[in-house]
């Protein structure tokens, strides 16, 4: 019976590690960059939806600056 547990924790050991090096590898290779995501965003967003994220994001900023002005 304990030979079925150490060879269970011997294959999550190793599948642990096979899953840290994939995301190493994937940070890498910049997998997880996406820099056409906003462009891809405004092929397909209405006019509207593009104000109100340019709105946010301007409130964004200034809650930024006032945060450092206190």
């Amino acid at each position: 019976m304990s030979g079925v547990i150490f060879m269970m924790i011997g294959v999550s050991i190793v599948l642990a590690f096979a899953a840290i090096l994939g995301v190493l590898w994937g940070v890498k290779n910049k997998q997880f960059d996406d820099y056409t995501k906003f462009l891809d965003g405004t092929k397909f967003d209405s006019e509207e939806a593009l104000n109100e994220a340019y709105q946010m994001e301007l409130r964004r900023k200034e809650a930024e600056r006032s945060n450092k002005e206190k």
